[in-house]
């Protein structure tokens, strides 16, 4: 199929001269396991994966923005920017504050821009977005995103270069809330293949790289019960196929799980017990692979130097690459 295939419009008068706020909606499907996922144009996010009606990943409508970053892509940075502020080559830089509570700049500037899309059949599509540069930020970037649907499986690489003439910091991240399934999270069993933790202070930023407290040892899988999780994840453990996984385990016996390859090492876990959409609070457990811990703009930890168009200053191309499964 040439195109992409679009979900059904709810009757609130979406068209495509005035879709809804999540923009186009792509879906993907495959037939044999009745896997389909819903990609959307606003912030090339994640809104559904569900294989033969259970949720791999907890939705949302598409007449609503991302309730609390919701299958989003987090770019430039991942997570927290303390202050919103930052210097790189010598140069300070002042983001806008988007998190005011804690005073952070938070996951980044493209989950609310319209991708433009490149590719699509029934079961891959392909997002591209050219950043514009802004006081914070003076770089333009170019993004582009390839989710693949095979069996019941959904693979997503994205790729990033540097169209300014100067080296830009560059983090990613990704934010799927797996789905318990029917049953409640408290209920739900969870596995994460990391081995260290990083300690936050009261802003949830990094303090420093520690051994895996008891409360936060997943690395047996074991109930999540009302444990209270904002947390990241480092020391990162990988399987035989170089993959690194988060499980979430439901009542019904199925698992939502997730993967990332050696393109990223760490992991953020949040529980979401204190998000401002009450309604969302510990539906899903938000199990985030990043190329970056929070804060990286100013610790440098894991910080990717993207070189200039056609300069060798950097990373020509930064890709990373993980994926959802039902198991």
């Amino acid at each position: 199929m040439d195109g992409p295939v679009r979900v059904a419009r709810p009757p609130l008068g979406w068209s495509d001269e005035h879709p809804p706020p999540t923009g186009f909606q792509h879906v993907l499907h495959d037939p044999e396991t009745d896997a389909t996922a819903v990609v959307t144009q606003v912030g090339a996010s994640l809104r559904s994966f569900t294989v033969a009606g259970r949720d791999v990943i907890s939705s949302y409508p598409e007449s609503d923005l991302a309730p609390a970053g919701h299958g989003a892509i987090l770019a430039p940075w991942p997570n927290r920017l303390a202050d919103g502020a930052y210097t790189f080559d010598g140069v300070s830089y002042q983001l806008p504050i988007t998190e005011v509570e804690r005073r952070t700049a938070l996951h980044g500037l493209v989950t609310h821009q319209r991708w433009d899309l490149a590719h699509a059949s029934t079961t891959e599509v392909v997002l591209s977005l050219q950043t514009v540069p802004v006081a914070g930020y003076p770089w333009s970037l170019l993004l582009t995103v390839t989710y693949t649907l095979s069996g019941p499986g959904l693979a997503v690489t994205v790729h990033a270069s540097n169209l300014s003439d100067s080296p830009a910091p560059y983090g990613v991240g990704f934010h799927p809330w797996l789905s318990p399934g029917e049953g409640g999270l408290e209920d739900a069993t969870f596995s994460l293949d990391a081995t260290r933790w990083i300690r936050p202070d009261e802003r949830l930023l990094p303090v420093g790289e520690e051994d895996l407290p008891q409360h936060l040892d997943f690395r047996s899988a074991r109930a999540v019960g009302t444990t209270d999780i904002d947390d990241a994840f480092t020391g990162i453990t990988r399987d035989g196929d170089g993959l690194s996984w988060g499980r979430l385990t439901g009542t019904d016996g199925r698992t939502a799980a997730i993967w990332t390859n050696d393109s990223m090492d760490t992991w953020q876990v949040c529980t979401g017990d204190h998000l401002d959409a009450v309604e969302y609070r510990r539906q899903g457990l938000a199990v985030e692979p990043m190329s970056c811990i929070a804060d990286a703009f100013n610790t440098g930890d894991r910080l990717v130097r993207l070189a200039p168009a056609g300069g060798t200053d950097g990373v020509a191309q930064h890709v990373v690459t993980w994926g959802l499964r039902l198991l």
